[in-house]
C-alpha cells in the first residue's frame, strides 16, 4: 500500500523564494528609477507648498490674523467676489464659443477638421503677454476696434474697452478658449455615429437629434472643459493686470500687491492657500461627476 507524501513547508518556501525576491528587485529598481522624479516634484511642489502654509500662519510667531482679514476686511471679499465673477462670465463666454467650435470639427470632413484644430492648438506657440499686449492695442480708444466701429457709424465716440472688467474677459476668453475646445473635441469625437442616424431613422429632427442625443453624451466634455477654464481663470495674473490697468483686481493680483507694495509674505500666502483651498474643493466636486484624468487632459 503506498503512501500518500505531503510537501514539506519549507520546500515551498524555497520554490516561492525566487519569485518573491524577484518581485522585490522589480520594486527597488521602479524605486531607484522613479526617485528623480519624486525628488523634483518635491522640491518644485511639496517643498513650496508646505512653506506656502506654513508661512500664511507667520508674523513674527503665530497667528491667524492672516486669515482674520481675509475674512473681515471689504476689500478681500471684494476681490475673491469680483475673481469669482470674472471666471464664471469667461467660462459661460468660452463655452459658448467653444462649443460650436468643437462641434463643427467632429463634423467636417477630416481635411477640413484638421485645419481648424489647428488653427485652435496655433496661439499656445505664442507667448500670453504677447496676446494680451496685441488685446491691448487693438481695443485701445484708437485702436482698429474702435477705429472701425466709428468707420461704419456704431458710435460716435471711442468705446472704452480696456482697463476695466470688459477688456480683462474678452482677452481672457480669446486665451483660454482653447482650454474649452479641446476637452468638448476629445469628448465629442467618440460618440458613436451610429447613435446619430439610428435617431434619424427614427423620425427625430436634427434638432431634436442634438438635443436629446448628442449633446448628453458631450456633457462629460462640459463639465472637463468648464471645469479646466474656471480654474485656470482663478489665477490668472498677466492679463488682468494688462488689460484691467490697476482698476480691475483680482485674486492673483491681490498676491502681488501684497509682496510689491507691503512686503507681507504672510498676507500673500493666506490669499494663496485660500485659492489653492477653493482650487482643491472645486477639482473634488468635479471629479465627483467627471473623472479627474479627463478634466487634466488624459487620454
Amino acid at each position: 500500500m503506498s503512501t500518500l507524501t505531503i510537501p514539506s513547508t519549507e520546500s515551498t518556501t524555497a520554490a516561492v523564494d525566487p519569485s518573491v525576491k524577484l518581485l522585490k528587485r522589480e520594486q527597488r529598481t521602479m524605486l531607484m528609477l522613479l526617485s528623480p522624479a519624486l525628488a523634483v516634484v518635491t522640491l518644485l511642489l511639496v517643498v513650496p507648498l508646505g512653506w506656502l502654509f506654513i508661512q500664511s500662519f507667520y508674523s513674527d510667531g503665530f497667528t491667524l490674523e492672516h486669515y482674520a482679514r481675509i475674512f473681515t476686511e471689504g476689500i478681500y471679499w471684494k476681490t475673491f467676489a469680483l475673481t469669482f465673477k470674472i471666471s464664471i462670465i469667461v467660462t459661460i463666454a468660452a463655452l459658448l464659443l467653444g462649443y460650436p467650435v468643437a462641434y463643427a470639427i467632429t463634423r467636417l470632413p477630416r481635411r477640413w477638421s484638421m485645419i481648424v484644430l489647428a488653427v485652435v492648438i496655433v496661439p499656445f506657440w505664442t507667448s500670453i503677454l504677447v496676446r494680451a499686449y496685441a488685446w491691448l492695442v487693438l481695443l485701445q480708444r484708437s485702436g482698429v476696434v474702435n477705429d472701425s466701429l466709428m468707420a461704419i457709424g456704431l458710435t460716435d465716440k471711442p468705446l472704452s474697452l480696456v482697463h476695466n472688467e470688459l477688456g480683462t474677459i474678452i482677452a481672457t476668453v480669446h486665451i483660454l478658449l482653447p482650454f474649452m475646445v479641446l476637452p468638448l473635441y476629445s469628448t465629442m469625437q467618440k460618440i458613436p455615429k451610429d447613435l446619430l442616424m439610428a435617431g434619424s431613422s427614427l423620425g427625430a429632427s436634427p434638432f431634436m437629434v442634438f438635443w436629446r442625443v448628442f449633446f448628453p453624451m458631450s456633457m462629460s466634455g462640459v463639465i472637463a472643459g468648464s471645469t479646466l477654464v474656471f480654474v485656470l481663470c482663478l489665477g490668472f495674473y498677466i492679463t488682468p493686470e494688462l488689460m484691467g490697468g490697476g482698476r480691475t483686481v483680482m485674486a492673483s493680483m491681490l498676491v502681488s500687491r501684497n509682496i510689491q507694495l507691503y512686503s507681507d509674505w504672510g498676507a500673500a500666502s493666506a490669499v494663496s492657500v485660500v485659492l489653492l483651498v477653493c482650487v482643491v474643493l472645486i477639482f473634488n466636486i468635479v471629479s465627483r461627476f467627471v473623472p479627474l484624468e479627463k478634466i487634466l487632459g488624459s487620454k
